[in-house]
């Protein structure tokens, strides 16, 4: 193999195929149901995201840097699904499982720096935690709209640069084995693992990735709240902490749905069978945006609050008009 990778490497010999075939999910029995799961899914993300975004846009009191970096969550997760699921939908649902390979370039870069995006987001929403918990006389000094703004946009950068690399470092492959892609969707992984020339930067840059845009922001959120946690328990009082934990509470459930599911698929991947392992991505990749809103609504006073007052008014508007229509 690897004097055939070299052979390849001195002759330059690239094999782009015309397409590749997404295979995964495809020998499940009653799978159909799965899918109109997934539509349930995402047509809830789709409601819930969209009204976390009118609820902050429409309430000035929201308008504050923590709000800023949930409404990037939440259209991060509605743009992340609306690029996933629909598709995901035609190639299984109605079988299209031919697609394009520039459409399948496209497709993974979408994907991944959307899910890239979900994880720096909750890494944002960690510092804004621990300012606001250990700095509380200083959190409008060092957290401010044009350092959040400035912070979200460094992580759009880093997660668009990121996945640029990847999808242009598979540009360079040919593909003379297979073109079937044993996956839910065009996954960077089962692409350059059906290269034929050395797969060597791909494998290195998949690696980076994985720990700049996964397992570094674990870690920094994990110790984020070992220094909450330390700070409570040295210099507050048990309503003190109570209070603390309730204002953490949205995001720590946050953290538990998108990160668990992953490090339980990693690391035992081993023994998990290949379509439960691609049924479990799958549902890491489209559950936390519906969950993520209902979250926010149920977990945070403040945008319950807001919910409850625009309805009010809404309710107002409506008897204003009834009364008027009747004079």
């Amino acid at each position: 193999m690897n004097f055939f990778n070299s052979a390849l490497g001195k002759n330059i010999t690239f094999v782009r195929p015309a397409y590749f075939i997404i295979s995964g999910l495809s020998d499940i029995p009653h799978i159909k149901y799965y899918y109109i799961f997934l539509l349930f899914v995402y047509i809830a993300s789709l409601l819930g995201n969209t009204v976390v975004m009118a609820v902050i846009c429409l309430d000035h009191n929201l308008r504050t840097p923590k709000y800023i970096a949930v409404f990037n969550l939440a259209f991060v997760d509605l743009f992340g699904n609306s690029a996933l699921v629909p598709k995901l939908l035609d190639i299984f649902l109605f079988n299209h499982r031919y697609i394009p390979y520039n459409d399948c370039l496209a497709f993974l870069f979408f994907c991944y720096t959307c899910l890239s995006m979900q994880a720096l987001n909750l890494v944002a929403l960690a510092y804004d935690r621990l300012i606001a918990i250990i700095f509380p006389l200083h959190y409008h000094v060092k957290m401010t709209h044009r350092f959040m703004l400035s912070l979200i946009a460094s992580f759009w950068v880093l997660a668009i640069t990121s996945t640029l690399i990847a999808v242009g470092l598979l540009t360079r492959l040919s593909f003379c084995k297979s073109v079937v892609i044993n996956s839910y969707f065009c996954d960077h992984g089962q692409i350059y693992r059906l290269g034929c020339n050395d797969v060597t930067p791909n494998r290195v840059i998949a690696g980076l990735s994985s720990n700049i845009i996964l397992w570094i922001p674990l870690v920094f959120i994990w110790a984020s709240y070992c220094g909450i946690a330390y700070a409570l328990s040295k210099n507050s009082t048990a309503k003190e902490r109570v209070k603390a934990f309730k204002t953490c509470a949205a995001h720590l459930s946050l953290v538990a749905i998108y990160f668990l599911p992953l490090l339980i698929t990693f690391t035992m991947s081993a023994n998990i069978p290949p379509n439960a392992r691609i049924i479990n991505l799958s549902l890491t990749s489209v559950f936390p945006p519906m969950l993520n809103p209902i979250i926010y609504v149920l977990q945070t006073q403040e945008i319950k609050e807001s919910v409850k007052k625009i309805l009010k008014i809404r309710k107002l508007s409506k008897i204003t008009v009834k009364k008027v229509i009747m004079k």
